[in-house]
């Protein structure tokens, strides 16, 4: 046993000079394995890996594909041209993008996999999908929310397959306002699936391959569209965090090779618009309507923390507006535009966020700050985040006129639990991508100690 990592349950707290006692549950694997390293912070977070045979059973018998009967009562934009774009090692699409103009309006439709369809509320899929909360992006693995066969097959917005969708379709005009959106249940055909760097290369002037040459002007309108919506939330004080994230390299062993950068690029930001502008959208409409949501907020930061962070930057030469004890984001903005460049600024920006409140779930919509969004929410990941695929099935009970007023009744009574569920489970996640991050950085320094 000797080198082994091993689970060990307490039997004995141990008192008086004894020691505490336990019995191995467990074998994880030897230290020197690879893998075992990471699986111990997955033991550690206890975070579910493997799905029971009662799901894999449920997952057998979901459909392979889309039949004629699925798509019944759908809007069929089989026809019209949309991508994914995602990374290069994705395996679940789950959103796709459309857009042409329409006289001076661009017309942009986001198109999310519709997977409520194959995960039923109370389902043992939806049952184990709920406990986790959300899938979870270690640097080595991903341990899913929901099966692979599910996420990666039916539910994946895969390229030249009919898939279902829950689509949002939005006329911006030049301003970037949206005059009019639909929110529909459709049946889609994506043309391609493009990778983040490939459609950054095509911005960057680069030579198309032969099989995208038809896209490139899609591309750039989308560019187009991209900078007037990102101009628009910067006018109205939305935070921008640019921190530099890293990409670890492993080899087949699981040792860490190479710490790269992670490229924000005009494709990761396109695409990280669309969505954020689709999740304001929705939010804002079911916030009118007066129905049970799930809404992503952002609460304003406390005053304390603010006063503290203030007398913080006073060392460094900069100062913070306050009004009435409290701040607008748009002031936090401009205080990252000043030290942007400056030898304190990855130092001042990361107080900063540590000075603000944690973005989570709630029923009631209390707007998000960082956004500096009246109505925001999650809508655009039901593969990879439970409050998606609940509100997906608010959403299309909506629009097929079932939410009478005890399903009403009923999403009151457990969206509560659902929100602050998922928000506990989501902090557990990245929690442990953060330690998986810290263990293989540390390993990949070990190597260099004396340079």
């Amino acid at each position: 046993m000797s080198g082994h990592k091993v689970v060990v349950e307490i039997t004995s707290y141990g008192k008086k000079g004894k020691k505490p006692e336990g019995k191995v549950v467990e074998i994880i694997g030897h230290i020197d394995d690879p893998g075992t390293d990471i699986l111990s912070i997955v033991k550690a977070y206890d975070l579910p890996v493997d799905f029971s045979e009662k799901i894999m059973h449920q997952v057998q018998n979901v459909a392979k594909d889309v039949t004629p009967a699925d798509m019944a009562g759908r809007m069929d934009l089989r026809d019209w041209m949309m991508v994914t774009i995602d990374g290069e090692d994705a395996k679940d699409l789950d959103d796709a993008v459309s857009l042409y103009m329409d006289g001076d309006n661009y017309v942009l439709g986001v198109h999310i996999a519709d997977v409520s369809n194959y995960v039923q509320e109370h389902s043992a899929l939806d049952v184990e999908a709920l406990k986790r909360g959300t899938s979870v992006y270690l640097v080595d693995r991903v341990i899913p929310m929901l099966p692979r066969e599910l996420s990666n097959g039916i539910c994946s917005l895969n390229a030249g397959t009919d898939r279902l969708a829950l689509s949002c379709l939005m006329d911006i005009d030049e301003e970037g306002t949206i005059v009019n959106h639909e929110i529909c249940e459709t049946v889609i055909c994506v043309d391609r699936r493009m990778t983040y760097t490939m459609v950054a290369d095509i911005l960057d002037g680069a030579e198309a391959p032969e099989e995208y040459k038809d896209f490139v002007d899609d591309f750039k309108l989308m560019k187009q569209l991209s900078d007037l919506l990102r101009k628009k939330r910067s006018g109205r004080g939305a935070i921008d965090f640019d921190f530099p994230e890293s990409k670890i390299i492993l080899d087949e062993k699981g040792r860490p090779i190479e710490i790269k950068a992670y490229e924000h690029s005009a494709a990761t930001r396109l695409i990280e618009d669309f969505m954020l502008l689709t999740n304001e959208t929705i939010a804002e409409e079911y916030y009118w309507l007066e129905l049970p949501f799930v809404y992503r907020i952002h609460e304003t930061p406390d005053e304390e923390k603010l006063r503290t962070f203030a007398t913080f930057l006073n060392n460094f030469g900069y100062s913070l507006h306050l009004t009435n004890h409290t701040i607008h984001p748009k002031e936090l903005q401009k205080l990252l535009s000043r030290i942007e460049g400056s030898e304190a600024e990855g130092l001042i920006s990361r107080i900063l966020l540590r000075s603000m409140k944690q973005a989570k779930y709630s029923p009631e919509n209390l707007g998000h700050f960082g956004l500096s969004a009246k109505y925001y929410c999650h809508f655009t990941s039901p593969i990879r985040r439970y409050p998606d695929l609940q509100i997906h099935r608010i959403i299309k009970e909506q629009l097929h006129g079932t939410l009478s007023k005890s399903r009403q009744e009923h999403y009151e009574h457990i969206l509560p639990s659902v929100c602050d569920s998922s928000s506990k489970l989501e902090r557990r996640a990245d929690e442990a991508e953060r330690e998986t991050d810290k263990l293989k950085k540390a390993q990949y320094m070990r190597r260099h100690i004396g340079d």
